[in-house]
């Protein structure tokens, strides 16, 4: 599993910005702050600058794992852990 911090930084465009690798695939991880849905929204992107899915940022409690983009992907997940502020990435 590879633990990516999730630390926007408000000053910056996007606030928030990672690698991930999901199907032995790289991704453009971005995430912005809808300010009248006063939520984050996370967009994935590949290589080409093609939006493969664009969804609120669901968090998922320390014991349940609710999968970001699911049904894109069949062996990697992405799972964003609200206690530790963290993106999971597996495999």
């Amino acid at each position: 599993m590879t633990t990516i911090p999730f630390l926007p930084n408000n000053n910056a465009a996007p606030p928030f910005q990672a690698t991930v690798t999901l199907d032995s695939t790289s991704y453009s991880l971005v995430t912005m702050w809808n300010f009248y849905a006063s939520r984050w929204y996370v967009s994935l992107t590949d290589q080409g600058g093609n939006i493969v899915a664009n969804q609120p940022l669901i968090g998922s409690p320390p014991a349940v794992n609710i999968i970001l983009f699911p049904g894109l992907f069949t062996t990697s997940t992405l799972v964003y852990r609200v206690s530790t502020g963290n993106f999971e990435q597996t495999p």
